[in-house]
């Protein structure tokens, strides 16, 4: 059985209250953390190798040492549960279930910053997640964990929710910052970062839900110990979202010291694919990584076993290897179509750029007419050239991580499944008809899962 961290106690009855989740040791990190220098705490949270749970993977104790601390000057920090990557629900599983863990990782975590005032900027359609964390909030203030002197600790503290209006490009950092200061939610040229001018132009960090509920482990049980768990730089547990073509979808928290085969195969997790159906392809880490085939997805390009892991997913770069990302688990059976699943995702990201740059502006629509027209028997060979031109001049041209995440997709895709291109492009009058064994969705802009 796997370590758990953050999902040990998602069974016992009630623990979404503050009640139950004190009596099962709930805000003994805010206690020792309040007598600690905050200098420590982030030392500790260096020494854990706690990694960025959102995406990107940078290191956190990095992160937090960057921000500055000018006199007089307020710092904050953010939550970034605007979690509206297609595949990945992670999230929300723990804001919906056990949401005092993220407030418990937020209090140690702001009072590691100096944030008087911290945030939680939510994915608009999390509505009724919001109620729970404003409940959730309630409850820790009430008890003494938020607000004025905490605990007589003398380090005042309040954490505002704020909802998002349902736009996936501010879950990047800096239009998430524009719109919780009530603009037009698009990204900002960097730098300045964040850390430096963020919020109101002040000193600001910026954190996944995740992220911070790590913080809470980690302040329990030391650095170094959760440093231990794990592999090599990816340290501490990992939620992966598994959906797909498996038997057991749904959220589960890993060490990084499983394989890829076992993950989608063994009863503990995702439980093999339905049917006896072949494995496919996958999408490891939400719909912005590479997608990879199942000989290079179970196995790297060195021959090994592919592992749950940041470096091991990574391994050989986007032509053998791919992401963890968010870790939105993906899985398709011998029966899915590439080329429609590749549009699918086109459509999502063409709907959600927000315009600023016109590689992604004008690239993202492009690349989706594209592949609409090879999807239903309407292109040209020389149409899949075009496309993989494309993608190649949207990838690194744009202010905010976009228009990368809706290149990578189409690079992986023909990079990998060529041959699927081809035939729709071959076979006009059977690809929409047979489309690879793919039935149509009802509603095609969302990813299927």
């Amino acid at each position: 059985m796997s370590v758990k961290l953050l999902l040990n106690k998602i069974q016992v009855p009630g623990i979404r209250s503050y009640e139950v989740y004190r009596r099962e040791g709930g805000y003994q990190s805010v206690e020792k953390a309040l007598k600690m220098q905050p200098a420590d705490i982030v030392e500790e949270v260096k020494k854990s190798g706690l990694r960025g749970r959102g995406g990107a993977g940078f290191p956190t104790g990095l992160k937090w040492s960057f921000i500055a601390k000018p006199e007089g000057v307020p710092r904050h920090l953010v939550c970034n549960a605007d979690e509206s990557e297609p595949g990945t629900f992670k999230d929300r599983y723990l804001m919906e279930f056990i949401p005092h863990i993220l407030i418990e990782g937020m209090i140690s975590a702001s009072y590691a910053l100096g944030s008087n005032a911290s945030y939680i900027y939510i994915r608009g359609e999390y509505d009724w997640v919001s109620d729970i964390l404003e409940a959730a909030i309630t409850e820790a203030k009430q008890n003494g964990w938020l607000g004025k002197n905490i605990q007589g600790s003398g380090f005042d503290c309040e954490i505002y929710v704020h909802r998002g209006a349902g736009a996936y490009i501010c879950g990047e950092e800096t239009a998430l910052i524009e719109s919780l200061e009530g603009k037009r939610g698009n990204p900002r040229i960097k730098p300045p970062f964040p850390a430096v001018k963020g919020a109101w132009e002040r000193p600001t960090v910026v954190n996944n839900v995740e992220t911070l509920a790590a913080v809470v482990p980690i302040i329990n049980m030391s650095g170094d110990e959760y440093a231990k768990i794990g592999v090599g730089k990816s340290t501490g547990t990992k939620l992966i979202s598994a959906c797909g073509n498996i038997n057991k979808p749904g959220i589960y928290e890993i060490d990084m010291t499983i394989s890829v085969e076992e993950f989608i195969y063994s009863d503990e997790y995702c439980g093999g694919i339905p049917n006896g159906k072949k494995l496919k392809a996958c999408i490891p880490g939400g719909s912005s990584v590479p997608i990879l085939p199942a000989n290079l997805l179970l196995t790297t390009a060195k021959g090994e076993k592919r592992m749950m892991n940041y470096e091991s997913l990574s391994d050989g770069g986007f032509a053998t290897g791919s992401m963890m990302g968010s870790g939105g688990f993906i899985v398709l059976d011998e029966d899915q179509c590439i080329v429609r699943n590749t549009y699918t995702l086109a459509r999502f990201y063409r709907h959600e750029s927000c315009g600023q740059c016109s590689p992604c502006r004008e690239g993202t629509g492009w690349m989706e007419k594209i592949l609409k027209n090879i999807d239903t028997g309407k292109a040209a060979m020389s149409d899949i050239d075009l496309l993989w031109n494309i993608q190649r001049k949207i990838e690194g041209n744009t202010i905010c991580p976009l228009g990368d995440a809706a290149a990578w997709p189409v690079a992986a895709a023909i990079r990998h499944f060529r041959d699927e291109f081809e035939w729709h492009v071959l076979n006009p009058e059977k690809c929409l008809k047979e489309n690879y064994g793919l039935a149509h969705y009802a509603d095609p802009v969302h990813v299927p899962v």
